[in-house]
């Protein structure tokens, strides 16, 4: 049974995203990929993380609402492990929260490689109140949900995250489109792509992933 009752969250939505989210991306617009703005230099060895993902590459106009400078812009999150790095994102302090009440902080910070669909806290807050009150209090339903939101093993740049990916909860979901205009499972709109820390991936989503029931 879905403990959120997406159908509602779908109708309404859409609406809250708008005004916590939509905003110009000048900063990461015509960047999608490294390759396409510097196709005639040669790439440079990728000796960590950080370094295989120069900031510029991120993509979606979520991603001005990321921090410009500190530990939680592109370039600081880019040497953290990823639960860390997220801790650092004022964009993503709901999802830091439900997953400290999970007690997943260190199992995410200890994957070797893993791509992350990462709620933003416009995301949450299309969840009424006494639901996600009910569900952050339910460890069990918690756990299942956020691990649904992570794919282990792979860190997935945006050409490769279009599919079907399956979970850490063993579901599977979803991408679907192409260029920056990427869902995940038909309704999640990916508002911030290919934003880099030391040991995941993690595209942010403008709403919260249900896993199948």
């Amino acid at each position: 049974m879905n403990p959120w009752n997406t159908k509602k969250l779908t109708r309404v939505g859409m609406v809250v995203v708008a005004g916590a989210l939509a905003v110009g991306m000048s900063a990461c617009s015509g960047s999608t990929t490294a390759s396409s703005n510097n196709s005639s230099a040669p790439a440079a060895p990728a000796t960590s993380a950080a370094a295989a993902a120069p900031v510029g590459e991120n993509f979606g106009s979520g991603c001005a609402s990321v921090p410009k400078t500190g530990a939680g812009s592109f370039q600081g999150m880019s040497g953290a492990s990823v639960a860390n790095a997220a801790s650092a994102n004022p964009v993503l302090s709901t999802l830091v929260a439900a997953v400290k009440q999970a007690g997943l902080v260190d199992t995410l910070n200890s994957l070797p490689a893993a791509t992350v669909f990462a709620p933003s806290n416009a995301a949450f807050a299309k969840i009424p109140a006494d639901q996600l009150k009910k569900v952050l209090a339910d460890k069990a339903t918690l756990t299942k949900i956020l691990t649904y939101h992570v794919v282990a093993g792979k860190k997935l740049t945006p050409e490769q995250v279009i599919g079907t990916q399956t979970t850490v909860e063993k579901g599977t979901l979803t991408v679907a489109g192409s260029g920056e205009d990427l869902t995940v499972n038909g309704n999640a709109k990916i508002v911030c792509g290919n934003v880099q820390t030391a040991n995941a991936t993690v595209y942010i989503v403008d709403t919260v992933l249900m896993p199948p029931a």
